[in-house]
């Protein structure tokens, strides 16, 4: 009888032990479909791979509109009555209190108030004043959290820029894409985590460079891939003259082999990075022309971005490929249109660059919505410092220029989990932040959580310091999540 037990017994164990074994095979595999590199070597300093959030995430990808040159936010979304009252007045000398001009207007001898050549009106449950030069965001005014009390210590625009996309103002730090695609890895392996596409108004234009989509120190593969307007959007993606596929996979296997060689000896992670960066290029073969190709979407979709969407390079274009982008899994598509740079002859300039972008902006967010897609999706639109409510040189009521200002602008974000409304104030003049200031660091903290990361806790190890996009600062803005 005892023998009997214990026969009992095992088989008893050894049925648990395989239905248990089941359920644990079953586990790993879903969670290397959810996840695929849940069980590659890679980690990060919480000892996480790759794709793992630090918390339940509101968006799974950002697509950033950024207005290069900074457009002014007293033609745009920060309404201010009393410079038209006091058109030509000095700026009191209380208001500007000694803070830090550009060397283009601190000799000026004096300061003359100079109110927005355009009309503004209030739109949407939150009654948010918008400028007449962007009706179309009017009417998607209820999607759109305004932000008007950003700030930020640059004053000049190639450490301003770099400020907000790397989160230093110096070079050869990770951009935000970089941070995000290390955070969380890719949703689709055939295409890769981080987007760039530049376009260009008829404004004056400021430079955008590489090192914007940088991957610092991280490992290359994390490096943003630029999108031309060519007829090869991704550069030597094609395979060589009289190299077929079948060519080009038994070279890149035999790349793979000489390179795994070459990393047994030497230990450098870049050559494994290499080896994905050629493995990427062969799948993005079939899926960058799919993406690239507008012609089968249907005609109110090119009726809602505007005719110039079917323009390779224009910033409608740009907006509807960043559609189908995040839309196939890229998390991060970074957008720059240059030409906000008005220094002289703001209301005619200015005019340009908003018709340019308005229309495209909100189809991106209506495109979206109807998509069932804005609410994982983050649409952040902005520049990277404000403009002053003095003029800069000789000025008209309909000629006017405006100087940087880093003290207070406006941008606005869209999706993933942000609330609509109106967030933040300045004082009368434009001037000074007077309510719920919004450093650069807080908004990179926001977004960052807004996909699931903890700021603080996203680092990486380089040259015996820890980094992270927001440095040692940055708190996230709770009172704009839904």
């Amino acid at each position: 009888m005892e023998k009997n037990f214990l026969e009992h017994g095992l088989n008893f164990n050894r049925r648990r032990f395989l239905s248990k074994l089941s359920l644990g095979l079953g586990s790993v595999a879903l969670g290397s479909l959810l996840i695929p590199d849940l069980f590659t070597s890679a980690m990060d300093e919480a000892g996480l791979p790759p794709g793992i959030p630090d918390f339940a995430p509101k968006a799974k990808r950002v697509i950033y509109l950024f207005q290069n040159g900074a457009p002014s936010q007293l033609e745009s979304f920060d309404y201010k009555p009393k410079l038209r009252e006091m058109m030509g007045q000095e700026l009191p000398a209380s208001v500007r209190a000694g803070q830090r001009l550009t060397g283009m207007t601190a000799n000026q001898a004096s300061f003359p108030l100079v109110g927005s050549f355009y009309d503004f009106k209030q739109y949407g449950q939150s009654r948010a004043w918008i400028s007449d030069l962007f009706p179309h965001t009017a009417k998607v005014v209820d999607d759109i959290c305004i932000i008007r009390s950003m700030h930020t210590e640059a004053i000049n625009h190639d450490p301003a820029l770099t400020f907000f996309q790397t989160g230093a103002q110096q070079g050869n730090r990770p951009s935000m894409g970089a941070w995000l695609s290390y955070g969380l890895g890719s949703e689709n392996k055939n295409l890769p985590a981080f987007t760039v596409l530049l376009s260009r108004g008829k404004g004056n234009g400021q430079g955008v460079y590489s090192k914007l989509w940088t991957n610092g120190f991280l490992d290359s593969t994390h490096q943003g891939v630029q999108f031309s307007a060519g007829e090869d959007p991704v550069l030597y993606l094609k395979d060589p003259d009289g190299l077929n596929r079948f060519e080009r996979r038994k070279m890149l296997d035999k790349l793979a082999e000489m390179n795994s060689i070459s990393y047994k000896e030497f230990g450098d992670p870049e050559i494994n990075a290499k080896v994905q960066q050629y493995e990427m290029a062969y799948r993005m073969q079939t899926a960058v022309p799919e993406i690239t190709d507008v012609s089968k979407e249907p005609d109110d979709i090119i009726k809602m971005y505007g005719s110039d969407c079917l323009v390779p390079g224009t910033f409608s274009a740009n907006c509807l490929l960043a559609r189908k982008l995040s839309e196939n899994g890229v998390r991060f598509v970074q957008l720059y249109h240059q030409g906000w740079d008005q220094h002289g002859n703001l209301p005619n300039e200015m005019a340009g660059q908003a018709k340019d972008v308005d229309q495209a902006s909100a189809a991106l967010i209506t495109d979206l919505k109807q998509r069932g897609l804005l609410d994982e999706t983050l649409v952040i639109w902005g520049g990277e410092f404000g403009r002053t409510n003095y003029s800069q040189g000789a000025m008209t009521k309909e000629n006017y220029g405006r100087d940087h200002h880093p003290r207070c602008f406006s941008i606005w974000m869209a999706g993933g989990g942000i609330k609509p409304g109106v967030y933040g104030e300045t004082d009368e003049f434009g001037y000074n932040v007077i309510k719920d200031p919004v450093h650069v660091h807080d908004f990179q903290a926001t977004v960052l959580h807004q996909l699931g990361l903890n700021h603080e806790k996203l680092i990486f190890k380089h040259l015996g310091r820890r980094y992270r996009l927001t440095d040692v600062s940055g708190k996230v803005i709770k009172d704009i999540i839904a």
